[in-house]
C-alpha cells in the first residue's frame, strides 16, 4: 500500500483529495491545525487515514511530522506530497497592510517550500529508502497565470508557487521525482470563505474601490453554487500522481472557454473588459 502526504486535509480540496486516494487504496497522512479536525477526519475516513497536526508556516512542527511518516514507512518511499494547504487575502494594493501580503505569502510559498524540504527526501531523494520514486503535486490556481484586480496578494502567491513549481521540477530530475501542477479555477471551497474578513467592506467604507469590492464580496458568496466541485480537482490530484506520463501543468476551469480566449486577446482589452465589470473604470473626463 503506498502512502501519500496531503496539507490542508480538513476541507476542500484537501479532504476531497484525501477521500478519493483512500478510495483508491492509497495510505493518506493528511495535516490539520485544529486537533478537532484531526479526530472528526479519523472518525470519518478510516483505519488508513493518518492525521497531522501542524500549522504549515510552523517548520519545527512540519518536521517532526515527517519523522512520524518516515518512522511509518519503514523503510519505504513515500508515493506523493500534495501541497494543498492555503489561503486567500482580498483586497487593493494600496490598502492592503504588509503584513497581510506577508501572511498570504507565508502560507502559500513558503508553507509548500517547508513542506517539500520536510517531505522531499521521503520521496526518494534519501538513496537509503526502497520503492519508486513519488511525486509532488502543487495546488496552484489559474491565478497563478493571471491576476485580477482586488486578489492581488492572492495571485502573487499563486504566481510564485507556480515559478518555484518550475524550478523544482527541472531540480528533482536528479532523483527522478516528478511536479506537477494543478491549476483550478473557482472552486467550491471555503478558502474564500474563510478570507471573508479580508473582504469585508466595511473595512473599506472611505475607499474608492468600495463598489468594486462589494462587487468582488458578492462574487465570492456565489462560488458554492457556480465553482467546481472539489472532487473534480481530486480527480486530476489523482492523475498526476498515477499516470505513466503526467502533463506538467493541469487547469481546471467551469468555464475553460472563457479563459482560452482572454488568454489570446490583448492585455489592454481584458484590462478594459474586466475594468468595467467592476466599475474601475477612470471617471469621464
Amino acid at each position: 500500500m503506498r502512502s501519500v502526504v496531503v496539507t490542508g486535509a480538513s476541507t476542500g480540496i484537501g479532504h476531497a483529495t484525501a477521500k478519493l486516494l483512500l478510495d483508491k487504496g492509497f495510505k493518506v497522512f493528511g495535516s490539520v491545525r485544529k486537533q478537532a479536525d484531526a479526530d472528526r477526519l479519523k472518525n470519518e475516513l478510516g483505519a488508513k487515514f493518518t492525521p497531522l497536526l501542524f500549522d504549515i508556516t510552523d517548520e519545527a512542527a512540519v518536521l517532526a511530522a515527517a519523522r512520524d511518516v518516515r518512522a511509518a514507512l519503514a523503510g519505504e518511499t513515500l508515493a506523493g506530497l500534495v501541497n494543498n494547504a492555503g489561503i486567500a487575502v482580498a483586497g487593493p494594493v494600496l490598502e492592503l497592510s504588509a503584513d497581510q501580503f506577508r501572511r498570504q505569502m507565508d502560507v502559500n510559498v513558503i508553507g509548500p517550500i517547508i513542506a517539500t524540504q520536510a517531505f522531499g527526501p521521503l520521496l526518494g531523494s534519501d538513496p537509503q529508502l526502497r520503492g519508486p520514486k513519488g511525486r509532488v503535486v502543487m495546488i496552484s490556481s489559474v491565478a497563478g497565470k493571471n491576476g485580477n484586480p482586488l486578489t492581488p496578494a492572492y495571485a502573487a502567491s499563486k504566481h510564485a508557487l507556480e515559478g518555484l513549481s518550475e524550478s523544482l521540477r527541472r531540480e528533482l530530475m536528479l532523483f527522478g521525482i516528478d511536479v506537477i501542477i494543478i491549476a483550478p479555477g473557482p472552486v467550491k471551497t471555503p478558502i474564500w470563505g474563510k478570507g471573508q474578513e479580508a473582504v469585508n467592506t466595511d473595512n473599506y467604507k472611505n475607499s474608492p474601490y468600495l463598489p468594486a469590492l462589494q462587487k468582488v464580496s458578492a462574487y465570492m458568496k456565489q462560488l458554492d453554487s457556480i465553482g467546481l466541485p472539489p472532487e473534480k480537482i481530486a480527480e486530476r490530484v489523482f492523475d498526476a500522481l498515477t499516470l505513466s506520463h503526467p502533463k506538467v501543468r493541469y487547469q481546471i476551469a467551469p468555464d475553460p472557454l472563457r479563459h482560452i480566449v482572454t488568454s489570446y486577446l490583448p492585455k489592454r482589452m481584458v484590462d478594459r473588459i474586466i475594468a468595467k465589470r467592476l466599475g474601475l473604470m477612470p471617471p469621464a473626463a
